[in-house]
């Protein structure tokens, strides 16, 4: 099993990834910062409908604060939601602010309910860290998916990503008399090449879901990251190769009964294909991330040279030699599917 870090270091955002984000509008002044939530009075275990811990507190605040920060949440929502239309807020209400007790980043959780139809949406406030915002670029360039994210100074807000947790899904669903065993492994596939060839690490069960989608015959299913602390950090190659995770082995017991190893490079091959033609679209803004990239600190300088000699060694080449810093490392990485 990959090893990983006990506590991963945080970069702040510097000057060259600013511009990027003010560049391409996801930076954006708020009415209150990450800090600011920390200014709670009380909290209370929250409990899942089972009565099992779920690690996150929910956290109260002075009455004399409250109706201040529930209307500045109302209003990130609406800029993360509506390019800022506050008129949306109308009928919206702040039900929950929850506190992740095991995350690096201590991330908040807002709960939005809808009071017309008691519909419920969620969205993440955390401190920035520059790997993780690197992390949501490369997803938004990359990957069939679109992340909605703003930054503003050090604090961070991300839309909630949907989808049935894998470690829930492994345990509960994938067994299901429904389900459609090679689509489910070919789409692992496709989300191990991604991780790999953009570096993102710490791909377990628990920090993806599985979004399944019916159709009239199938089941459809895609995989989505929703952690990107690990972009490009470790120095191990297989901290990106979720195929190495023990907490992923269901779905690679399951592929070795329903893919053949010819296609299981198809797949691989294909993958490699959209991502190339993903970048070909966003030349621009690919070239503008790396930049940045290149140029920043995101890792120690060990990890780099021990990672940079396991993809000379995986891809029989010494490319990857000159790297100076993880971003010239996603670099030679991305040149393996010839776009740079």
């Amino acid at each position: 099993m990959p090893l990983i870090s006990k506590k991963k270091l945080t970069y702040p955002i510097g000057p060259a990834l600013r511009a990027y984000l003010i560049a391409y509008s996801r930076e954006h002044r708020l009415p209150i910062q990450y800090a600011d939530l920390l200014r709670y009075d009380n909290a209370a275990t929250l409990f899942d409908k089972n009565d099992r811990d779920t690690l996150w507190e929910t956290v109260y605040y002075p009455a004399s604060e409250t109706d201040e920060l529930l209307l500045a949440l109302k209003t990130i929502y609406a800029i993360l939601k509506a390019d800022g239309d506050t008129s949306i807020t109308g009928h919206l209400t702040i039900d929950r602010v929850d506190l992740c007790l095991y995350g690096n980043t201590r991330p908040f959780r807002v709960r939005v309910r809808n009071l017309v139809n008691d519909n419920f949406d969620y969205f993440y406030i955390k401190n920035a860290d520059a790997s993780r915002l690197y992390g949501l670029e490369l997803e938004h360039i990359l990957s069939p998916n679109r992340i909605s994210y703003i930054s503003s100074n050090q604090t961070l807000i991300e839309e909630h990503i949907a989808g049935v947790p894998g470690d829930m899904f492994f345990a509960r669903q994938m067994m299901g008399a429904e389900r459609n065993p090679i689509r489910l492994c070919k789409e692992f596939v496709k989300f191990n090449e991604r991780c790999f060839v953009r570096l993102l690490g710490d791909m377990h069960s628990s920090n993806f879901v599985v979004d399944i989608t019916p159709d009239f015959d199938e089941m459809y299913y895609r995989i989505r990251a929703i952690d990107f602390d690990q972009q490009s950090y470790e120095g191990r190659k297989s901290v990106y190769m979720p195929q190495y995770y023990r907490q992923n082995q269901p779905i690679i017991d399951l592929g070795t009964t329903c893919l053949t190893p010819e296609s299981v490079r198809q797949y691989q091959i294909e993958e490699r294909s959209l991502m190339a033609g993903r970048l070909r679209v966003e030349h621009t803004r690919i070239h503008e991330l790396m930049a940045a990239m290149r140029a920043d600190v995101i890792a120690p300088p060990h990890n780099v040279a021990q990672l940079g000699e396991a993809l000379n060694r995986h891809y029989h080449t010494r490319a990857f030699t000159s790297a100076r810093s993880m971003g010239d490392l996603v670099w030679e990485s991305l040149a393996t599917i010839g776009v740079n």
